[in-house]
């Protein structure tokens, strides 16, 4: 009776369903927070789109790493105010480490946000969401020295179906004297080791065939139970007995399947142990490539960036890697123009890059962050007319060294996972080797998820080009 009564006096309430856009810019992590993200807004009653024009909420995932960063994304959200013209009830988020850096200036000052959240404070969207219907603006940039969002599972966007990112940390520790993360992330956290397997089981389950481990500093990973993160020489007896260290996580998940493949980014230095090195060369299934940022080949620079190692020390962990792991891909982050590089430091990161023999590096000039111990202590006093030329030096080189390292691949056969298609035709294929090369080949019968082996048969500055030979079925 109270059914039919319910029926007749009560219209059904008719709730639009709100679209939700987002868009990453920055490092691997960022792109792996917009997941989380969405998997949080999704279970609130959002449906994720990828045309901007049909959203009604649009969150901007962000990136302060340099100045030139933090300028793109500026433009990108004085295009975006200019939707609220079409669209005056549209929701305009900043989310990540600009929006932990700038806070307050950019939803009062500038006027170009809605929302300002920082990256500890996406479980609390929805309530800033909400405080936005009412007619508010809504910020929330609190840093957590527990928040890892464990249990929360990761909505794919854009994804492939083959390959997916899966956050083993937050935070950083290190304060390098030219890097903001550690005040727009904050300290290190180690997430639950069981949340991370069951995720990569999940991925497993679900077809994926690559999952890359992320963390500021995947090596300095440490779960012992719970509570802020400890070196390991600190824990209890009883926590040592129980602590899982990066090695050992590193073994965990490439147990869970030997057909899927394991990489991990980024390491520092002077935390990858041999430990990590000879598990990787243990598992055929996790990949023999490190990204191991170096910022600069000279000493005395490498002190004023507070990196904890020399020149010397560096090169003696690189020809570690290639002694445990000799056909290890490794490449490297490189800084031109730090507070008072001289010509002659120049020259030694120049030195370094034909030395080491990296296979590719991601190569910048120094911009200096507000707040950093750089910014307090030192002047920024590399002019950028003589930063822009030591850099283009730098890529000189380093293309130099690419192209014979790659030219000298031609001929041999590399293990491809299949990513997709070619940027340039659709009648070839895209998938990168064991050592992170990316590999094009003719598509003929092959397809997203399989291995395939591809002999090399040219080459360019950063791709190899070669024939598939046969389909792979287990690694």
């Amino acid at each position: 009776m109270e059914s039919i009564l319910l029926e007749k006096h009560y219209k059904p309430i008719v709730t639009k369903v709100k679209n939700l856009y987002i868009e990453s810019y920055g490092c691997a992590m960022n792109f792996a927070d917009s997941e989380v993200v969405a998997s949080i807004l999704t279970q609130n009653g959002y449906v994720t789109t990828t045309i901007e024009e049909d959203a009604d909420v649009i969150l901007i995932n962000t990136c302060s790493i340099r100045e030139n960063a933090e300028q793109r994304i500026k433009h990108r959200l004085i295009h975006l105010r200019a939707n609220k013209k079409r669209n005056n009830e549209l929701v305009i988020g900043i989310l990540g480490c600009m929006a932990e850096r700038l806070k307050k200036s950019l939803l009062e000052d500038e006027k170009l946000v809605d929302i300002v959240a920082g990256p500890d404070s996406y479980r609390d969207l929805p309530k800033l969401l909400s405080e936005v219907e009412d007619g508010n603006k809504s910020i929330n940039v609190l840093l957590s020295l527990e928040e890892t969002y464990a249990e929360i599972s990761p909505t794919r966007l854009n994804s492939n179906g083959v390959t997916a990112f899966v956050s083993i940390m937050r935070g950083c520790d290190n304060m390098c004297s030219f890097c903001v993360v550690p005040f727009t992330r904050g300290r290190e956290r180690s997430r639950d080791a069981e949340s991370i397997l069951n995720e990569v089981k999940e991925l497993s389950t679900l077809g994926y065939k690559e999952v890359t481990l992320l963390g500021q500093n995947v090596d300095s990973y440490l779960w012992f139970g719970g509570g802020p993160k400890k070196e390991f020489n600190k824990l209890t007896n009883e926590e040592q007995a129980q602590s899982i260290n990066f090695a050992k996580l590193l073994e965990m998940v490439a147990l869970i399947d030997s057909n899927m493949r394991i990489r991990f980014s980024t390491s520092h230095p002077k935390d990858i142990t041999d430990d990590v090195l000879f598990t990787m060369a243990k598992y055929a299934n996790i990949c023999k490539y490190v990204h191991l940022p170096a910022q600069s080949g000279n000493s005395r620079i490498l002190e004023l960036m507070n990196r904890n190692y020399t020149r010397e020390w560096y090169m003696s962990k690189v020809n570690r890697i290639r002694e445990i792991m000799p056909n290890c891909g490794i490449s490297c982050d490189i800084i031109s123009g730090f507070c008072t590089e001289t010509e002659e430091d120049h020259s030694d990161t120049l030195s370094l890059i034909d030395l080491a023999q990296f296979d590719f590096s991601y190569m910048y000039n120094y911009s200096e962050r507000p707040g950093t111990l750089a910014a307090r202590k030192y002047a920024d006093d590399v002019s950028d007319e003589v930063k822009g030329r030591r850099l283009t030096e730098i890529i000189q080189i380093q293309n130099s060294v690419s192209k014979l390292k790659n030219a000298n691949r031609v001929g041999q056969i590399y293990r491809v996972l299949i990513e997709g298609n070619s940027k340039k035709s659709d009648l070839d294929l895209k998938g990168r080797s064991d050592q992170n090369m990316v590999v094009i080949f003719p598509k003929e019968n092959y397809k997203p998820g399989q291995y395939v082996d591809v002999v090399i048969e040219r080459s360019t500055t950063t791709t190899l080009v070669g024939k598939a030979l046969n389909l792979v079925l287990s690694l």
